[in-house]
């Protein structure tokens, strides 16, 4: 494996030499063992830093699956900052399995800002794309499904498997990802196309979060109502607990509940993550319900959502 510990001491030469002739196995593996202060001393360097964000570029296809590749359609424009300035721009272009470089200045259908050291360790399949966005990390404009595609495609070194799944949210993760983020972000995702994936995550897995012991007696069922879709669609979910086990299921009108609860979608991430107490936010009016509040109320009381440690 190559060792990168000293290439922030290399001359412009020697670095493009470096990410132009090393195998990407070992040029993966090698920026994986560096920290960020390593890191950050090449990205620094303006005169290395342009050589080895191109070197990186222009081998990304040896990076990717060619599987989930071949699954990727669309024009990328790549922000790459330090510190909030742009430094460089790119233009990705993903069609048939092939990505290509461009300089043209032909629409992209989405644009990833993020700062140089974190779009590496992107690269590396170090960071996940999906958690980047939620932490405000890693700045979407357009196509958010795209993004994650791209986000998804980078493999585990010296195999063929995929490294991070943007779209697999471990609850821990988002709660630690959204300690710091404002609640202008959050609208920002949850209006995104990357809302269905936040949301069909919390509910894929909020029966593990059912507090055995608390519930162990209860029958209840519970409504939700999520809104600020941008497409004018109010998302309906319906939880039953019956004896310590709960199933989710997509609500309809009709079905039996003993409270509804009405909110945002952006709220809903915030009392999904341990980050909007249930109490404060029915007081408030951030939660509104319709029905028995108690009921809803010793619903929340029985689900132990995710923190961050």
């Amino acid at each position: 494996m190559v060792d990168l510990t000293g290439i922030a001491t290399l001359d412009v030469v020697e670095v493009e030499r470096l990410f132009a002739d090393t195998p990407a196995e070992e040029l993966v593996a090698g920026v994986r063992d560096l920290d960020d202060d390593a890191l950050w001393a090449l990205v620094n360097r303006d005169e290395t830093r342009p050589v080895a964000v191109a070197g990186i570029l222009a081998r990304l296809h040896e990076y990717a699956v060619p599987a989930m590749l071949a699954r990727v359609e669309g024009r990328v424009r790549l922000e790459l900052d330090r510190r909030g300035k742009v430094l460089e721009t790119h233009v990705l272009s993903c069609s048939g399995g092939v990505l290509t470089l461009s300089d043209d200045v032909a629409p992209v259908d989405v644009t990833l800002r993020t700062s140089v050291v974190r779009f590496v360790r992107l690269i590396s399949g170090e960071h996940n794309a999906g958690l980047e966005y939620l932490s405000g990390h890693l700045d979407i404009d357009g196509d958010a499904d795209l993004a994650l595609a791209v986000g998804g495609m980078f493999r585990v070194p010296g195999s063929d498997e995929v490294a991070v799944d943007p779209r697999a949210l471990d609850p821990v993760d988002v709660a630690r990802a959204l300690g710091e983020v404002d609640s202008r972000h959050l609208k920002k995702v949850m209006a995104s196309g990357f809302r269905p994936v936040v949301l069909g995550e919390i509910f894929r897995r909020l029966p593990q979060f059912v507090d055995q012991r608390k519930a162990g007696t209860t029958r209840l069922d519970v409504g939700f109502r999520l809104l600020g879709n941008p497409s004018g669609e109010v998302e309906r979910y319906h939880v039953s607990i019956d004896r310590g086990a709960a199933t989710v299921s997509p609500g309809e009108e009709g079905q039996r509940r003993d409270a509804t609860i009405s909110c945002e979608g952006h709220d809903f991430l915030r009392l999904a993550t341990g980050h909007l107490n249930p109490v404060a936010g029915v007081l408030k009016g951030t939660l509104k319900v319709k029905g028995d509040k108690a009921k809803a109320l010793h619903f929340s009381s029985l689900i132990d959502f995710p923190r961050a440690g």
